[in-house]
């Protein structure tokens, strides 16, 4: 089959490998729907050390069922099926508490699984790991559908661990899909003053239609102040912080009201967080981690069923397998937002 390898930075491959197999009796082995780039395939595009062997890509994909192992009960070949970005056991103590991304028994897609940005996928602990989706489902609704598998969840993690209600204030650091996300999912828990941080028109103006009130350009202090300034000069009770750098952290800081929740979803390009003896005086509570989208999957699923919600519309440009290289150079350079595949 065909598949996307990462060999370096800027070298993204889309070459043939051997077709996925199920090895083990909780096994499944998925055809690939649809699939996507995501943000955080950037930094490694970005920095990754020439490899020989390479880093097989993706793990954002929906797909159909087409084998199963003798252990995986209410699947069966045909099924189609919504994969989380890790995959997970489900019986285990963590899971049962919902932290699915602490799985005794879970991993990452790539390596001997295969990735979503290609063809096929073996799926290790099918039963815990895919949501079967209802039959028939309309294909407009793929591309939403498939945000379940990542960004539409980590957005929302990024406000139920803020505590998002009707009586929050939010900002939300990032204008790229998770922040996008983030917005959709503050405006579905009640939030009425949701202000975006971004600075890339075509995504703000989406930003707006997903549900926030205000945006601001500004970085750094300046961006923050802004923040103060529309808010009677406390800050937001809230946080989403959408970005992963040190500088969106210090402005999430910043930008938040004393005793308010910054929850930080961006995947971590920092070592240390600016939390000095003046912030520590302030009450702020710093949350979030990276999210645990088997938990959140079947909350959100009607809302992006019954077209209430419609996250599908971060993804600004729809292209085959073979211009997934193609789609890494679009958005590294920012001229796409998020790059959907269709193989």
């Amino acid at each position: 089959m065909r598949a996307t390898v990462m060999y370096g930075a800027g070298d993204v491959r889309v070459e043939d490998v051997p077709d996925p197999v199920l090895r083990e009796p909780t096994d499944a082995v998925v055809r690939v729907l649809r699939s996507c780039i995501c943000g955080s395939d950037l930094w490694p595009y970005w920095s990754m050390p020439p490899s020989e062997r390479g880093r097989p890509m993706g793990h954002e994909f929906l797909g159909v069922v087409e084998d199963t192992g003798a252990d995986v009960p209410g699947l069966r070949a045909g099924d189609v099926v919504v994969a989380p970005f890790v995959w997970s056991d489900g019986t285990c103590d963590f899971c049962r508490e919902g932290l699915q991304t602490s799985c005794r028994h879970g991993g990452q897609w790539g390596g001997d699984t295969g990735g979503g940005q290609g063809e096929a996928v073996r799926v290790p602990q099918a039963p815990g790991t895919l949501v079967k989706l209802p039959g028939g489902v309309d294909e407009a609704l793929l591309p939403s559908l498939l945000t379940l598998s990542d960004v539409l969840c980590t957005g929302h993690h990024a406000a139920v661990k803020a505590g998002v209600s009707p009586r929050t204030s939010v900002t939300v650091i990032g204008d790229g899909a998770v922040g996008l996300c983030a917005v959709l999912a503050a405006r579905r828990l009640g939030a009425e003053q949701i202000v975006l941080m971004g600075h890339h028109k075509d995504r703000t103006d989406l930003g707006r239609e997903f549900g926030a009130t205000d945006v601001i350009a500004e970085r750094g202090d300046e961006g923050a102040e802004k923040v103060r300034e529309l808010t009677g000069g406390d800050g937001t009770h809230t946080v989403l912080e959408c970005v992963g750098t040190g500088e969106a952290i210090a402005m999430s800081l910043g930008a938040v009201r004393d005793g308010g929740v910054v929850s930080r979803v961006g995947a971590a390009q920092y070592t240390e967080v600016p939390m000095d003896f003046g912030t520590f005086l302030r009450n702020i509570t710093l949350t979030g981690g990276v999210a645990p989208a088997r938990a959140y999957i079947e909350d959100l699923l009607p809302d992006v069923l019954e077209g209430r919600i419609q996250p599908g519309r971060v993804f600004d440009d729809a292209i085959g397998l073979e211009d997934v290289p193609d789609g890494y150079r679009a958005m590294a350079e920012r001229a796409a937002l998020k790059v959907l595949i269709r193989p």
